[in-house]
C-alpha cells in the first residue's frame, strides 16, 4: 500500500482504463480474489488509521464497491473489531463478487444494521465506487449526510461516494450529497478526479493499493500526477547570459504592480537579465521596486532573442502590442489580459496557432474564467471537466496550457495530460498567477522545454504556498522571493 504524496510522479487511469486492466487481471486469478484483495487492503487502512478503534461503521451500496466493504467487515471481524454493516438494496441484487462477500460476512457473524451505530468510532464509505452515475437520494442521501456529520475518521473505498472519477466534480450540485472523507483508499489506479475540481476537498490524504497489478498500471497511463521535479544545474563556468533574457510586458495604468510581481518572479527563478516593460507611461520615471529590474520601453525593445511574459496587469492596452510579440519572440507566456485578447480577436488567435509551426514556444496560464473566454463557453463547463477543457486549447491553440486552480493541469500536444498534486488554498490571492507567469518564463530562458517548464513551475509554485508558515496570510510579493532556481 503507497501513501501518495507530492514528491513522487504517479500515472493515472480514468475509468474505462481501469475498468479495462480490472478485467484484464481478473481472468489471471480465481473467482473472487479482486475483491479479497480489495477488502484485505481497506481492512489494513482502517485499523491502521483508527488502531484503538472497536466499533467500525461500513456503509455498503448496491455494488461492487459495496462488496469490498463487505469484504472489510469480514476481516475486521476475524481481528475481533466490531464491524457494523449497513446495507443499501436488496441482498439478492448484489453482483456475484459482491454476494459472496456478503455470505463471508453473514457466515463470520458481522452486524448488520437499518441505521449508522451511534457508539462507532471509524466510518467505512463502501457506497459508490468507480464509474457509478447512480443518482445520490433517498436513503443513500441519508447516510451520505450522515457520513459528513461523522465525529471519527472517515476512509472512503476507491472514490468518496458522489464524486466522479475522471472529472473531480460532485455529481450533485449540493456538496452535502458527496462524502468528504478524511482519507480514501484508491484500489487498482489512481484517478485523476481524486485531485482536481473537488476531489482533493473530498477524498483527503490518497492510498493506492494495486492488488497485485504491478506493471500493468504503469503500461498505459492517460495522464500523469506530478512529482518534485529536478533542479535545473547550474555550471559553474557561466555567466548572466547563460541563463536568458526574460521580458516583462504588462503593468497598464493602475496595474503595474502586477508587472513588478512576475518580473521579480523570474529573477529569483534565475533568469540571467530581466526586463519590465510597463504599459502605463507614468511610471517610467519611477525607480524599480528592486535594482536588478531594468524598465526598458515595450515598442523599441527588441524581443527576437529573448523569453516574453505578457499579459501580467496589461488591461486594454497590452492588445495593441501582441502582434508583435506573438510574431517575434521566440519562446512566450501569455497571461491574463494578454489571454482576454486574444479570446476577444480572431487576428490574435492565428497569429497565435501560427506559432507551432513555427517551432515558437507558447505556454498559456489561464484561471477557469479566462479559459472559458478562449473556448468560448460558460466557467460552469471548464470546471465540470477540467481536464478536458486543458486538452481542448492545446490541441485547438497549439500550446502548452497550464490551467490554473485546485489540481492544476498542464496539457500539451507533446505530453501526457498532468495534474499538479502541491499548492493550496492560500494561492486565493492576488498575484500568485503573476508570480507563476513570470517563474514560467525565467524557466523558457534558461533552456527548458514548455512542458517541463510548466510542470516544475506548477510544482515549485504550489510548493511553496505548501510550505507557507500556517500562521501568516500568503503575499504574492513575499511568495515570489521564496521561489529557488
Amino acid at each position: 500500500m503507497l501513501r501518495i504524496d507530492s514528491d513522487v510522479s504517479q500515472p493515472l487511469h480514468g475509468v474505462q482504463a481501469t475498468r479495462a486492466m480490472e478485467v484484464a487481471l481478473a481472468a489471471k486469478l480465481p473467482a473472487h480474489t479482486l475483491m479479497q484483495r480489495a477488502g484485505l487492503a481497506s481492512a489494513r487502512l482502517a485499523l491502521a488509521l483508527a488502531p484503538h478503534a472497536q466499533i467500525f461503521w461500513i456503509a455498503c451500496g448496491p455494488g461492487n464497491n459495496g462488496g469490498d466493504g463487505l469484504q472489510a467487515a469480514v476481516y475486521l471481524r476475524q481481528w475481533g473489531k466490531t464491524p457494523v454493516v449497513t446495507l443499501l438494496g436488496a441482498a439478492e441484487n448484489l453482483p456475484p463478487d459482491a454476494h459472496a462477500s456478503l455470505r463471508a460476512a453473514q457466515d463470520m457473524g458481522v452486524q448488520f444494521a437499518d441505521a449508522p451505530p451511534p457508539n462507532a468510532h471509524t466510518c467505512i464509505d463502501a457506497l459508490l465506487g468507480l464509474g457509478s452515475a447512480r443518482a445520490i437520494e433517498g436513503r443513500m442521501a441519508q447516510w451520505v449526510t450522515q457520513i459528513n456529520a461523522f465525529q471519527g475518521t472517515v476512509l472512503s473505498l476507491d472514490l468518496p461516494t458522489g464524486l466522479n472519477a475522471d472529472t473531480g466534480c460532485a455529481s450533485s450540485t449540493l456538496p452535502s450529497q458527496c462524502v468528504r472523507a478524511d482519507h480514501t483508499l484508491s484500489l487498482l489506479t489512481l484517478k485523476p478526479g481524486l485531485f482536481t475540481a473537488q476531489g482533493r476537498d473530498m477524498a483527503g490524504q490518497v492510498w493506492l493499493d494495486d492488488l497485485g497489478a504491478g506493471p500493468l498500471r504503469h503500461d498505459s497511463p492517460q495522464m500523469v500526477l506530478l512529482g518534485r521535479p529536478e533542479p535545473l544545474r547550474r555550471s559553474h563556468d557561466s555567466h548572466k547570459g547563460s541563463f536568458g533574457n526574460v521580458v516583462v510586458v504588462g503593468g497598464a495604468p493602475g496595474m503595474t504592480g502586477a508587472a513588478w510581481l512576475a518580473a521579480s518572479a523570474a529573477l529569483h527563478q534565475g533568469a540571467g537579465k530581466v526586463y519590465v516593460c510597463l504599459l502605463d507611461d507614468s511610471q517610467y520615471g519611477a525607480d524599480a521596486l528592486q535594482p536588478e529590474l531594468m524598465v526598458r520601453d515595450a515598442d523599441a525593445l527588441d524581443v527576437s532573442g529573448m523569453t516574453v511574459v505578457c499579459g501580467c496587469g496589461g488591461g486594454e492596452a497590452v492588445t495593441a502590442r501582441l502582434p508583435r510579440l506573438l510574431s517575434q519572440s521566440p519562446r512566450l507566456v501569455l497571461d491574463a489580459d494578454a489571454l482576454n485578447a486574444v479570446a476577444g480577436d480572431g487576428h490574435l488567435r492565428q497569429l497565435l496557432t501560427a506559432r507551432q509551426h513555427r517551432a515558437r514556444a507558447t505556454v498559456l496560464t489561464p484561471h477557469p474564467l479566462e479559459a472559458a473566454r478562449l473556448l468560448d463557453c460558460p466557467v460552469a463547463q471548464v470546471q465540470n471537466d477540467r481536464l478536458a477543457a486543458a486538452q481542448t486549447l492545446a490541441q485547438s491553440l497549439g500550446c502548452t496550457v497550464v490551467l490554473k486552480g485546485s489540481g492544476t493541469v498542464v496539457a500539451s500536444n507533446a505530453a501526457l495530460t498532468a495534474i499538479n498534486p502541491t499548492g493550496n488554498a492560500r494561492l486565493a490571492t492576488a498575484g500568485t498567477g503573476d508570480v507563476l507567469a513570470g517563474m514560467l518564463g525565467a524557466m523558457l530562458a534558461q533552456g527548458q522545454s514548455p512542458v517541463a517548464a510548466a510542470h516544475a513551475a506548477v510544482w515549485w509554485h504550489g510548493h511553496a504556498a505548501d510550505q507557507w508558515p500556517a500562521d501568516r496570510a500568503l503575499v504574492a510579493g513575499e511568495l515570489a522571493r521564496t521561489l529557488r532556481p
